[in-house]
């Protein structure tokens, strides 16, 4: 089980995020690689979003100079299709770092998806709060720990750098809670994306953040993919959604908490 330092724990709820250099190793990325390949494989038969063997497939096709690719947004519950994605995201190191910061050993995980960003394929997120996804402030969602109930994790598959699509994050933001940011508008004055910083990883690293953190993605600018395989937790009795995905909500639960 992977343990998160004092120091870490504080800088999560300072900053808003943490990184975690080599939880996996080389032999498990490997594994993970192998399976976001066949899922590569299986969208490009797609034009349209899909569920296919129990992973919600979000995908478009998109104009090219030479003709049109398919462009892959996101797989939703990527261990349905994929079952070794699926015990990687229940792995103890992710639900023991998640356990350390919701404060809980029980935990329900919404979240196992799989993030392509393939050189020229355009992907990108603009500014928001994964607040506003769990449906923070509706009959949906219960901040039942006063912290935001939710942790994000992501982990680099390809060395993350400055110029294949990093994750850029806020420090501070998480601080002021959930700002019901609209989709494209601009940030609020309390905000200064100026301040952002864009974390590099070395493949095998785990960026967590939480649900209140303000952060994009801006597209691949280099000719080398960057995959990132994505999972969240929540704490027992924050949400009432039911997601998509064959297995989507399943309970976990962390050897030990401290």
């Amino acid at each position: 089980m992977r343990r998160l330092t004092e120091h870490q724990i504080a800088e999560f709820f300072a900053r808003g995020f943490v990184v975690v250099p080599d939880v996996f190793r080389a032999d498990e990325i490997a594994k993970m690689v192998d399976a976001f390949k066949r899922l590569e494989a299986t969208a490009q038969y797609l034009s349209e979003p899909a569920l296919v063997n129990g992973s919600q497939f979000v995908v478009e096709r998109v104009a090219t100079p030479g003709g049109s690719r398919v462009r892959i947004n996101r797989i939703v519950w990527c261990g349905a299709a994929e079952p070794v994605l699926a015990t990687f995201g229940g792995d103890p190191r992710l639900v023991g770092m998640a356990a350390q910061l919701l404060g809980s050993a029980e935990m329900s995980q919404l979240i196992n998806q799989a993030h392509f960003k393939l050189p020229g394929d355009g992907v990108s997120f603009p500014w928001h709060q994964d607040s506003t996804h769990r449906r923070y402030g509706g009959d949906l969602w219960k901040d039942v720990n006063g912290r935001g109930s939710y942790v994000q994790t992501v982990t680099a598959l390809d060395d993350v750098t400055h110029e294949n699509g990093p994750i850029e994050l806020i420090p501070g933001s998480c601080t002021l809670g959930h700002l019901g940011l609209a989709p494209d508008a601009p940030l609020p004055p309390a905000i200064d994306p100026a301040t952002a910083c864009a974390p590099t990883m070395s493949a095998g690293s785990v960026l967590l953040f939480g649900p209140f953190t303000v952060h994009r993605s801006l597209p691949n600018a280099s000719r080398t993919p960057r995959r990132v395989f994505i999972n969240g937790y929540a704490s027992p009795g924050a949400n009432s959604r039911v997601y998509p995905g064959v297995g989507a909500g399943r309970m976990l639960r962390a050897t030990e908490v401290a």
